[in-house]
C-alpha cells in the first residue's frame, strides 16, 4: 500500500465508504438483531504476554553471571527469543531476541531477567533516556547483522515466554553489558 499514491488510496477509501452506505438499510426499515461481537482468538503460547515489571528495586538485586548451556533452557549469557510487549501498548508486541542476564528459579515459576536486542542502528547512544550498547553479531540473527542491546529497559519474563535459544554471547561482551547495566540500575 505504501507504493501506491495517495490519490489511489483516497479513491479506494471513497469506494469503500460508498459500498458501506449502499449496504446500510434506511432508518425506517426493521434492523436484524445485533449479533454478539466475535471474540478475539486466544493467543498462542508463544504470543502470551510475558510478565513485565518496572526496573528492579534494590531488594530485587539482579546478579548477572555468565553460564550458558545448550540445553534448550534460557541461561545467563544466552540470546534467546521471546515475545516482548511494546512500551507504548503492552497488549501488542513482537517476537525478538533478548539477552538473558539471570534466571531466578526461586520465584513462582522461573523468572528470566533480560535485555532486548535490536539490529536497528542507534547512532546516538542516548535518546529519550534510552541507552544502547553494541554487542556485535551472532547466531541469533540469521542475516548476520550487528546488534545493540538496550540497557535501560529490564525485562522480567516467565521462562515459559522464551521460545528458543539463539546462541551464547561472547563472555567478554556479556561482562561489558552486565557491568554497564549494573552501573545504570545500581545493582
Amino acid at each position: 500500500m505504501a507504493s501506491r499514491g495517495i490519490f489511489s488510496q483516497l479513491t479506494e477509501l471513497a469506494r469503500a465508504v460508498a459500498d458501506a452506505a449502499r449496504s446500510t438499510p434506511p432508518a425506517d426499515e426493521p434492523q436484524p438483531p445485533a449479533r454478539e461481537p466475535a471474540r478475539e482468538p486466544a493467543r498462542e503460547p508463544a504470543q502470551r504476554a510475558p510478565r513485565l515489571r518496572r526496573e528492579p528495586t534494590p531488594a530485587e538485586r539482579v546478579e548477572p553471571a555468565y553460564a550458558p548451556e545448550r540445553d534448550g533452557e534460557p541461561d545467563p549469557g544466552e540470546v534467546v527469543w521471546a515475545w516482548v510487549p511494546y512500551e507504548e501498548d503492552a497488549s501488542r508486541g513482537k517476537d525478538r531476541p533478548v539477552l538473558v542476564l539471570s534466571v531466578d528459579p526461586s520465584r513462582r515459576g522461573r523468572e528470566v531477567v533480560a535485555l532486548m536486542l535490536t539490529s536497528k542502528e542507534h547512532a546516538d547512544a542516548e535518546r529519550d533516556g534510552r541507552r544502547w550498547m553494541d554487542v556485535g553479531t551472532g547466531g541469533w540473527d540469521s542475516q548476520g547483522r550487528p546488534s545493540e542491546v538496550r540497557l535501560d529497559r529490564v525485562l522480567h519474563l516467565d521462562a515459559s515466554a522464551v521460545r528458543r535459544e539463539g546462541s551464547a554471547l561472547d563472555e567478554r561482551v556479556f561482562t561489558r553489558v552486565a557491568d554497564a547495566a549494573s552501573r545504570l540500575h545500581g545493582w
